[in-house]
């Protein structure tokens, strides 16, 4: 059994290093459990962190925030250490499990852990199992919500919910037709939420500042199967965000890791097409894209990661759910928001200022969006009359709102 071992952790490391796995610095805090408390404070000593990414690091999307939030810890803890792995999924990596890659990441020095996204929820909980000595965190994920995951497993995310409906009332603010089309990725909880919190602030837009009736407002989803495109196995979402352009949908949210549904919009607009887009998940998303980009609801991992990182080196890690707010004072703050809305060249002097209002009475409380009455698509109650929505509830959306056109679950 003994020998078996190390020939399955051989080969894992064999096909580890084929694919390129890249040396680097590190990341921030969070809270570990005590197992991996004790293992803390016995090594004292800045954490190696093995990163496990679901894209490329440089998709120009969800994973190079992430990677760029482990280039933040580096240059801000000295001596910590990156090791990460990218396109960790079925197509780019076929047959390699999570399990394999943090055997892999382990023998290379790793003792912190972080699980990228949320389709690893499965392989996160057997890999922490299996090293209960190590500090995991799943960026995403509810086991340490739920109970159901080792004491060794956190999770860590940003209410990007609250960029999602500033990048709704963004395209509220903006449509001529009335029609917005979405580009959402798999259907999950998470995608439910954030697409939800999105046709909320569209709706709060339209109806609140335009004063316009809900009923003439179209929010479409149209779901690709995926985190992003895989030939073969998702919808195309070129063709997807093309379609919604020819069916008369003059702005286009992006649900999606990567940055088509603006090339799409940007290639319409140059062929005389009235368009605009928001892409989402990294910063610099509208770099280069010109007036089509309205504006970009991206994650910050770097304070994140560096809040956790440190926890770990100082052995006061302790295992929780961590959903991290923005920071309202600057939802910008490179050093302190876990999540920001950057907007773009397209985003009018008006939609700048009405936004800006908008942010701040989220920030302030005085708007809250989850707040009821609001229905499920099939008209069960999401929230009662008068009833806000809990971090709990809020987490876990069982379908789209009333109002939304799309699938609420895959069939």
């Amino acid at each position: 059994m003994k020998r078996f071992t190390l020939i399955v952790l051989a080969l894992s490391a064999c096909l580890l290093m084929a694919f390129g796995c890249s040396s680097e610095p590190k990341k921030e805090e969070a809270k570990a459990p005590e197992k991996a408390e004790t293992v803390a404070k016995q090594e004292s000593v800045p954490p190696t962190i093995g990163l496990i990414l679901v894209g490329p690091y440089n998709d120009k999307g969800y994973s190079q925030a992430q990677y760029e939030g482990a280039k933040y810890v580096e240059a801000q803890f000295p001596g910590a250490k990156l090791i990460y792995l990218d396109k960790v999924n079925p197509a780019d990596r076929p047959g390699l499990t999570i399990p394999q890659v943090v055997d892999d990441l382990v023998e290379k020095g790793a003792n912190l852990i972080i699980a990228g996204s949320d389709d690893m929820k499965d392989g996160i909980i057997e890999a922490a199992s299996m090293h209960p000595e190590i500090v995991f965190i799943h960026a995403s994920g509810d086991a340490a919500l739920t109970g159901k995951g080792p004491g060794n497993l956190g999770n860590l995310f940003g209410k990007m919910y609250y960029s999602k409906m500033m990048a709704g009332f963004t395209a509220a603010m903006t449509t001529e037709t009335g029609k917005i089309g979405v580009v959402g990725p798999l259907i999950n909880e998470e995608t439910r939420r954030l697409l939800s919190a999105a046709y909320l602030g569209a709706a709060y837009a339209w109806t609140e500042v335009r004063g316009k009736d809900i009923k003439d407002l179209s929010f479409n989803v149209k779901w690709i199967g995926f985190w992003f495109n895989i030939p073969g196995v998702t919808s195309d979402p070129t063709q997807v965000a093309g379609s919604l352009v020819d069916e008369g949908y003059d702005v286009l949210i992006s649900g999606i890791d990567t940055p088509d549904v603006v090339t799409v919009a940007k290639q319409r607009r140059a062929a005389g097409k009235k368009i605009w887009a928001l892409p989402y998940d990294y910063e610099k998303a509208c770099e280069g894209q010109g007036d089509v980009c309205l504006g970009v609801p991206y994650f910050n991992w770097g304070p994140g990661f560096l809040r956790i990182s440190k926890q770990v080196a100082e052995g006061t890690y302790k295992t929780a759910f961590e959903w991290d707010a923005p920071y309202w004072a600057d939802i910008n703050d490179h050093d302190k928001s876990p999540v920001g809305f950057m907007a773009g060249e397209g985003m009018s002097a008006d939609t700048k200022e009405a936004l800006a209002a908008f942010t701040a009475d989220l920030g302030s409380g005085k708007i809250d969006l989850f707040t009821g009455p609001l229905n499920y698509q099939d008209g069960t109650p999401f929230l009662e009359a008068g009833e806000k929505g809990t971090d709990k509830k809020i987490w876990y959306m069982h379908q789209l709102l009333e109002g939304m056109e799309g699938l609420s679950s895959a069939k």
